[in-house]
């Protein structure tokens, strides 16, 4: 190579990959519709999550919002809310071991251990002892689109608003991982749907369309929240607080877009630096063949 072949070759390298990779950043996610009556075909048990595009948008802090955005869910107003956590054995009313969840029977295992709801074994929003594998941030509604003998449930794809959108297969869950939002006098907190309860797992005219709750149990409640939740809201295990789903673009910045291999914020940012080295090969596949053509240069480190 000559001297000055090289001096081109060189500045090339420098000039072309950082500079055009910068706009680079997180997969956009697909938004949910509102909510409609019969339209689709049925039928959901392993965990799924609504899908996660490799099309970056602009944002590096968010998957991106969609040009068309949906109409907003509604409130669900005076629900009364209880605590629940990961690990918690049968007491009292509680029936039910949360070791595992409706749709994950190693629930604790992929959260990495005891969600300790004690404040003096929790930092912050999570547990001391160990980071969370899984969004501290979670809650438990009182319906699951899996019926017990592992089929999608026959009214899950009329009444379910994102149904048709992350259907896979009969038996697979489209409602675990969902964004809901949870309101307590003046503070909002974000979590994610991970369990279905308290008392119930039918109530879909409660969950999904206009009706107040069928429990009448513990006072009537609606909603388990995690000890994250509860510490965010201030919030005391029987009060009442309102909640409603929300589009992950609505999601704002807060501890819970930190943990979890179940939390789309943290996919999201993992994904950034493997679009940065593929679009970082891609023109340096490009300036090589520009060189070899223009120079007779074949390849550059």
């Amino acid at each position: 190579m000559t001297c000055s072949a090289f001096r081109l070759s060189l500045a090339l390298l420098i000039a072309l990959p950082l500079s055009a990779v910068a706009d680079v950043s997180l997969p956009k996610v697909r938004t949910l519709k509102p909510m409609s009556r019969p339209g689709a075909k049925a039928s959901s048990s392993a965990p799924a999550l609504p899908e996660i595009h490799t099309r970056p948008p602009a944002s590096a802090t968010a998957p991106a919002s969609p040009s068309k955005k949906p109409a907003a869910f509604p409130w669900r107003r005076n629900i009364v809310a209880t605590i629940f956590w990961i690990g918690e054995k049968p007491q009292g009313r509680n029936r039910t071991p949360n070791h595992a969840s409706s749709w994950d029977r190693t629930w604790q295992v992929s959260y990495g251990g005891y969600d300790d709801p004690d404040p003096e074994n929790r930092s912050g929003f999570r547990p001391k002892k160990f980071l969370p594998g899984q969004n501290p941030f979670y809650v438990a509604l009182p319906y699951n689109d899996v019926a017990g003998t592992g089929k999608t449930k026959a009214e899950a794809h009329r009444v379910i608003p994102w149904f048709d959108d992350r259907f896979t297969k009969p038996g697979r869950t489209v409602c675990k991982g969902q964004w809901i939002a949870v309101r307590h006098k003046d503070r909002i907190c974000y979590a994610q749907w991970e369990d279905c309860g308290p008392f119930n797992t039918d109530d879909w005219m409660y969950v999904f369309g206009n009706s107040r709750p069928k429990n009448r149990e513990n006072n009537g409640a609606a909603l388990d929240v995690s000890p994250a939740v509860r510490d965010y809201l201030k919030l005391k295990s029987g009060g009442q607080c309102d909640w409603k789903f929300v589009n992950i673009e609505d999601v704002p910045q807060g501890p819970w877009r930190t943990f979890g291999d179940n939390n789309h914020f943290v996919l999201a940012q993992r994904e950034v630096p493997r679009l940065k080295q593929d679009e970082f090969e891609r023109l340096r596949q490009q300036r090589d063949a520009w060189m070899k053509k223009s120079v007779g240069v074949y390849t550059l480190p």
